[in-house]
């Protein structure tokens, strides 16, 4: 997953986790710079990479903050109730 300077769909939390490291990396950071301002072990950082959904949302606030991301929330382009999806 490519990072740019638009808005990111994300509808799964594989994306996120993709989007995460990315961000980290496009800032060069290392895992351990990131654990650091989030108060986590750097093993902690990769482990959260990889496995997103167990991210709590101050984790993931934080981390936005931390690599320079914004997050938003808006509704839907289409009226249809979402599929299930992995979330």
């Amino acid at each position: 997953m490519s990072l740019t300077s638009q808005s990111q769909l994300l509808v799964t939390a594989l994306q996120l986790g993709q989007l995460l490291k990315a961000a980290r990396k496009h800032r060069k950071l290392t895992q351990a710079e990131v654990a650091v301002r989030l108060g986590l072990s750097q093993n902690r950082v990769s482990y959260l990479e990889q496995h997103p959904d167990e991210l709590s949302f101050r984790q993931l606030l934080g981390w936005c903050m931390a690599v320079g991301l914004e997050l938003r929330l808006g509704e839907r382009e289409s009226q249809e109730p979402a599929s299930k999806t992995e979330w």
